[in-house]
């Protein structure tokens, strides 16, 4: 479902992404580890068709993502690391106008569902976003995602900001998802929850992958011992 095949791609004289592959199949969950500027966010980005590869090709579904941006949406669910909401409506208000956005319409005990399903507290559904901490606003992302039932998740640090609480609950939604047949890519610094998530786990170094592992072969101890001396070497 998801491909970048010897993907390259240059801002003014900085290398993001050097010849990279990576696949991710139906069902399966794929975390990325690395420093900031290892190019995680590059990999996304390209694979929203936000930006184009300047080699190489960024693939969903087998659809190029360049020339199919608008198609490939469809099915995709994207969680940011900073979600964007109006403040002046309430949580439940911001998931009503995006699923709306995207054609889809829930009926109010839905809605307060999903919120539900992805850790907002119910007394706080109706406030407005305006209020809300930065781990609430990402609840709120989360569920704007899973609202659209996506075939594809493309997650950018999506546990920033969240309480351990949270941030278990969302590793149990992602796994829930996989299982039903979904594919993620998930960008994170969280060793632990990439750890405890992910089926295989590759590490990005100047936008090159330099090590991919099993998440069942390696303990978050060894990963993060793994990780520490390809950052220093």
């Amino acid at each position: 479902m998801i491909q970048i095949q010897n993907a390259s791609k240059s801002f003014k004289n900085t290398r993001a992404v050097q010849n990279l592959s990576l696949q991710v199949d139906k069902g399966e969950i794929l975390g990325l580890l690395g420093a900031n500027g290892a190019g995680k966010s590059t990999c996304i980005h390209m694979l929203l068709g936000f930006i184009k590869p300047d080699s190489g090709s960024a693939l969903i579904n087998g659809l190029d993502t360049s020339q199919k941006a608008r198609e490939v949406r469809k099915i995709i669910g994207y969680i940011p690391e900073n979600v964007n909401l109006y403040p002046f409506l309430s949580g439940i208000e911001n998931l009503d106008y995006f699923c709306r956005l995207a054609g889809l319409k829930y009926s109010k005990i839905a809605l307060h569902d999903l919120l539900g399903a992805c850790g907002l507290q119910p007394e706080a559904h109706d406030k407005k976003v305006s209020a809300y901490s930065k781990g609430m606003r990402q609840k709120v992302g989360i569920a704007i995602a899973y609202a659209k039932k996506a075939r594809v998740y493309l997650l950018d640090e999506p546990a920033s900001g969240l309480d351990p609480l949270a941030s278990s609950e969302l590793s149990s939604l992602l796994k829930t998802l996989a299982a039903e047949g979904a594919t993620i890519l998930m960008a994170s610094h969280d060793i632990f929850r990439v750890r405890e998530v992910c089926h295989r786990i590759g590490i990005l170094k100047q936008g090159q992958l330099v090590k991919e592992l099993r998440g069942e072969e390696v303990s978050a101890n060894e990963l993060e011992r793994l990780y520490l001396e390809f950052m220093k070497n």
